[in-house]
């Protein structure tokens, strides 16, 4: 690694070190170990690296917090992981404009946390907010519980600065609310797992936050009418800010008596009048075991945030994110339970229910073991469910390396050859986190 030290970027080929840099939460475990780790400090460290990348050929896979559910940033044998937590500051946030800028370590609660100094909100929050990078989100076009009515990710990225392969330096977009200039280079960049560029800051949008809100929890007798009561809602033309939808089996994990009330939980949040409000908890009711309306949101959203955390002490869990059409979340919900009978696994479904995206947790034996080969079918046979209702194989999380076969089933070929021509045109050694995402 000499060519590294060179840089002058500080760096680690520590064992200890490139242990806890070597992989992500999805536990899938590459070939080998990274031979180095950088932690640079400013755009011209990331500059630096990747020029000295892309002159020896290396591959540079690029890191938040390493919250990625798909291996995506996992690294493996020959590989320098670039370690982007150090440049976490909040450059700019200007209240008139409605923006943030920030560097792509910055953990997304706090500028959440800092624009409510001013009034603001930065929407997006993924369940891994207090953790995850605006980098790694924006790498990953992350979701969240309140994407229901604020969108994802990409929805609140104007603009960036990206470091390309070769070491140049990519502005892309705007710091405006509205701009059309030229191809759409930021949303091209925005999901695209580091294989495309490393991003070293993000132009933000910024919502104000809401005068009040209310929280709705609605306790239904089975997981397909709390499916169905959100659908409800869509039809009445209400726009929750979130709609969480948890069944029966991650219900018990989390604490058995939060089943006490029925066995499925919706939880609503709206933050418009008190008549919106009012109207959701009505059309909620229908088919309900018991709704109750609080403006204290924080002990039912820290219990929804807790489900994977919780799922996870029941074994090692495959963490698979589908989207269907909202119509089709009832019967997405149905049948997941049928793939679970049919493979004899336990599967854990919590969904953003306010845009159909699902997250069937399979508890796959213990941690550390070999997946069993049931576990992996159900898993596929939940992917086909979710092209066969017309959605897609994930909603937020990404491909990875995970699901790269169910890329090219749902893309097609002229799609997914499109893609690595443009793989070729920012990356053309090939050297930006290969083997993720295509």
């Amino acid at each position: 690694m000499e060519w590294l030290a060179r840089t002058g970027v500080p760096w680690s080929a520590e064992p200890d070190v490139i242990a806890s840099r070597r992989l992500d939460r999805s536990g899938w475990e590459p070939p080998g170990s990274p031979s180095g780790v950088a932690f640079p400090r400013t755009v011209a460290d990331v500059r630096a690296v990747l020029k000295g990348a892309a002159e020896t050929r290396t591959p540079v896979v690029p890191r938040g917090a390493g919250t990625a559910l798909t291996g995506a940033s996992a690294a493996g044998s020959g590989s320098v992981v670039l370690d982007l937590s150090g440049m976490n500051r909040i450059l700019d946030i200007r209240p008139a404009d409605g923006v943030a800028v920030v560097e792509p370590g910055v953990i997304t609660a706090d500028l959440d946390r800092a624009a409510a100094a001013h009034g603001l909100r930065y929407a997006p929050d993924p369940a891994s907010l207090e953790l995850s990078t605006i980098g790694g989100n924006v790498a990953t076009n992350a979701g969240g519980l309140r994407c229901a009515k604020y969108g994802v990710t990409r929805d609140a990225v104007l603009g960036m600065e990206i470091v390309l392969a070769g070491g140049e330096l990519l502005t892309t977009g705007r710091a405006t609310l509205k701009g059309v200039a030229g191809y759409d280079l930021t949303g091209l960049f925005v999901g695209s797992e580091g294989t495309l560029g490393v991003i070293v800051s993000a132009t933000l949008r910024l919502r104000p936050l809401p005068a009040a809100t209310a929280t709705i929890a609605a306790y239904y007798p089975d997981v397909e009418s709390a499916a169905a009561a959100s659908v409800a809602l869509a039809e009445a033309r209400i726009q929750p800010v979130l709609a969480e939808l948890l069944d029966q089996a991650t219900l018990d994990a989390i604490d058995p008596g939060l089943r006490s009330a029925g066995s499925a939980l919706l939880i609503v949040q709206t933050d418009g009048d008190q008549a919106e409000a009012a109207h959701a908890a009505e059309v909620l009711r229908a088919g309900a075991v018991s709704v109750q309306v609080s403006e204290d949101p924080e002990p039912l959203l820290y219990a929804r945030r807790q489900a994977l955390p919780s799922i996870e002490r029941l074994g090692r869990p495959l963490i698979e994110d589908i989207a269907v059409p909202r119509s089709r979340l009832a019967e997405a919900v149905r049948r997941i339970g049928v793939i679970a009978a049919r493979h004899d696994v336990r599967i854990c479904t919590v969904a953003h229910a306010g845009d159909g995206n699902l997250h069937p947790l399979i508890v796959a034996g213990s941690h550390g073991s070999p997946i069993p080969e049931a576990a992996v079918r159900a898993g596929d046979d939940i992917f086909a469910l979710a092209l066969e209702l017309g959605g897609t194989v994930t909603g937020e999380h990404g491909i990875g390396v995970l699901k790269r076969q169910w890329l090219a089933r749902e893309a097609g070929p002229l799609s997914l050859d499109l893609q690595h021509r443009l793989k070729a045109v920012f990356d053309p050694l090939g050297i930006l986190n290969p083997g993720k995402a295509l």
